[in-house]
């Protein structure tokens, strides 16, 4: 397919994913107004489009017979604060769960291995990503409410039943698979909402709404810190779950307010594309965050475990390494984010995950916790967009835009069992020496042989989109 071919099909498909993109913003505005003939005619697809209405989460779940996005105003900016609140607690608890692996590692579940205690973080992130693609289509059919109360439900009563937990399947029950469920079900909607909303300064808005998960991890890495020895292990996590409560109940009115014509059924997507399994630039994609997403949380998951047990600090010290990590990623999205806008997603991508994996490595090495603390920081710098890269690039190598929301969905559910068995593989290669300490070699090697991997892989994906698209370098 020549270049030319090739840019006229993805403009083809930009059409039908933006049918606001000339109409006036008044339709929401006339929406509240009942007048539904301005929301009919601010599209204009032909029948082909209106069939495959489908494109990345943000933009596909906007459905065709939406107004035009105001791209600003009150109702706006509180879909980009709602979903900022969300956000804190589905990723941020996430993100946050080398806490709780060292804390059950030493104190609550002793007698537990580290690859068993694993399952209970990647279980929860992994039903965060399948969950959330299956959501989708329930938000096209208008249950976003329902999902929004119920997925803010498991949460905190997630939570709350954790600090009631004395048992290792107790805490799987809590934690893992009742918040996954809960954090499953929010994770589309408020970024689907934000996208909506927004047209122009979509890039702007959803930025804001994913600083939440550094935002969330270092409120609740601090809070278990500074209660968990005075109020011990129960009352430290309810104080959680009611920072989450207010989160959950302020997100509420943000996210709703001015939305009711999102209650009415839209086109669904599909959630299969048959003819994505022979298409090679989306099964070298899968393979890029297979293995990316192998050894991207293992460090997250083991930084406080690892200064504990090998450096000697303290919890507290442990602790602050693991917020280190976390805010070095609040930059690192921004970072990347503006890298990628200059070079391509894809060769950012691509530099970012070949130096992690080299830092991954250099892990091996260190013996002091000054250095310890500077690999957490750039850790989460480097790391952070393994992430939040791949849905961009993902657009650069779709030749139809309009199946860009099935096939990424798709890519994604495999890709999630991939953070599903990371870190519990890794838990698996943790060694105990003669003389009693543990050794973490088996971790660290996976972490950086499977993110090397995973940067060859990009290197592979890279020229041969060069070659398909017949573009530049910059993809």
């Amino acid at each position: 397919m020549s270049a030319s071919a090739v840019q006229e099909k993805r403009q083809l498909g930009d059409s039908s994913i933006q049918p606001h993109s000339n109409a006036s913003s008044e339709g929401w505005h006339d929406e509240e107004k009942g007048q539904d003939d301005t929301r009919q005619n601010s599209v204009a697809l032909d029948s082909h489009d209106a069939h495959d209405l489908e494109t990345i989460e943000t933009r596909s779940l906007a459905g065709s017979q939406l107004p035009p996005p105001p791209d600003g105003g009150l109702h706006a900016w509180l879909k980009v604060f709602g979903g900022f609140l969300v956000y804190i607690n589905i990723w941020g608890f996430t993100l946050a769960y080398g806490t709780f692996q060292s804390y059950y590692t030493f104190t609550l579940l002793p007698d537990q291995s580290p690859s068993s205690i694993s399952w209970i973080g990647t279980v929860q992130g992994w039903l965060l990503i399948v969950v959330g693609v299956l959501s989708g289509p329930l938000f096209d059919l208008g249950y976003f409410r329902s999902m929004l109360y119920i997925g803010n439900f498991l949460i905190v009563f997630g939570i709350m039943m954790l600090s009631l937990c004395k048992t290792y399947w107790q805490v799987f029950l809590a934690q893992g698979i009742c918040m996954g469920l809960g954090a499953g079900l929010l994770y589309i909607p408020s970024l689907a909402l934000v996208g909506i909303w927004f047209e122009k300064k979509r890039a702007v808005a959803l930025g804001i709404v994913m600083s939440g998960i550094a935002v969330g991890g270092v409120i609740y890495i601090i809070m278990f810190d500074k209660l968990i020895h005075r109020a011990g292990f129960p009352w430290t996590i309810r104080a959680i779950g009611f920072v989450a409560l207010a989160c959950a109940l302020l997100s509420f009115p943000a996210l709703l307010s001015g939305s009711s014509i999102l209650a009415r059924p839209r086109k669904r997507r599909a959630l299969f594309d048959a003819s994505a399994v022979k298409d090679k630039l989306f099964l070298l994609f899968t393979a890029c965050t297979f293995c990316n997403f192998l050894g991207y949380i293992v460090p997250y998951f083991y930084i406080p475990t690892f200064a504990q047990e090998k450096l000697g600090s303290s919890s507290s010290v442990s602790l602050y390494m693991l917020i280190g990590a976390l805010a070095g990623s609040f930059f690192g999205r921004i970072g990347s984010g503006v890298m990628a806008h200059y070079v391509g997603s894809i060769v950012t991508w691509g530099l970012c995950a070949l130096s992690s994996g080299i830092l991954a490595l250099c892990w091996i090495s260190i013996e002091t916790e000054a250095s310890f603390i500077a690999f957490s920081v750039f850790w989460g710098f480097l790391s952070a967009a393994l992430v939040t890269l791949p849905s961009a690039a993902f657009a650069n190598i779709c030749p139809d835009m309009s199946r860009l929301g099935t096939r990424l969905g798709m890519s994604w559910s495999v890709s999630s069992i991939a953070t599903l068995i990371g870190s519990p593989i890794a838990g698996a290669l943790l060694k105990t020496k003669a003389n009693g300490e543990t050794n973490f070699l088996g971790p660290q090697l996976w972490s950086g042989i499977c993110l090397l991997v995973g940067s060859a892989c990009l290197v592979v994906l890279w020229a041969v989109t060069k070659k398909t698209m017949n573009t530049g370098w910059r993809i």
